[in-house]
């Protein structure tokens, strides 16, 4: 099916999903602070017909589906400015990571998807697209099988719909449960970027789900 898909904040991840998801068929609009910057049209170029670009409060006028991939120091900024989220489906990709890469800003108690529950609470908020890299969102394939992409959040409705989206991109889509369980893929989230960029696995790994 496909979907009306807002991009809140167009950087690597935005950037690379909403041309993806384009590519796929979905009306994508690109939101952005400088929505006529020529970073923002190269990328809308790229992305093909079914693609925008404008504000972020544009973006989520136009679309029923968003996606929150700001840096975290931007992600409270850019939900204030994006207008009515009532009744959006809201995928939460933003990791509250510290600027050295050495622990999250938030964990145990609560976690970023929480937070950006509070920050849009008339948002139906799912927590995926954290646990690995952009470039590995670009092509997921590996020989091993299929990368595992969980997500997790409160809504049924919402999580079949993020579900989908993430298995017409090639990924394994895993639920994890309710929102509360994003206290898990934020620091999961900070495994993959320690091995990928600071311990010498570099960023084109990732990480398969096994059943037996």
């Amino acid at each position: 099916m496909s979907q009306k898909i807002g991009i809140i904040g167009a950087g690597n991840v935005g950037g690379v999903l909403g041309t993806r998801w384009a590519k796929s068929g979905h009306t994508v609009v690109f939101g952005s602070r400088k929505p006529e910057s020529e970073e923002i049209k190269i990328l809308v170029s790229g992305a093909g017909a079914t693609a925008s670009n404008g504000t972020i409060a544009q973006a989520v006028s136009a679309s029923d589906v968003l996606l929150l991939s700001t840096p975290w120091p931007a992600a409270e900024e850019a939900l204030k400015s994006a207008g009515d989220l009532s009744g959006k489906i809201l995928i939460d990709a933003t990791n509250p990571v510290r600027p050295q890469l050495d622990g999250l800003l938030l964990g145990n108690m609560t976690s970023g998807g929480e937070q950006v529950a509070a920050w849009a609470p008339e948002a139906k908020v799912v927590k995926a697209f954290n646990t690995v890299g952009n470039n590995v969102m670009a092509n997921p394939e590996f020989s091993a099988g299929k990368v595992a992409m969980f997500y997790c959040g409160d809504d049924a409705e919402a999580k079949r719909t993020v579900a989908s989206l993430i298995g017409e991109l090639g990924f394994d889509p895993l639920d994890a449960g309710p929102l509360t369980q994003a206290r898990l893929l934020e620091p999961f989230a900070l495994l993959w970027i320690s091995l990928a960029l600071k311990y010498g696995y570099s960023r084109e790994i990732a990480f398969e789900f096994l059943r037996r």
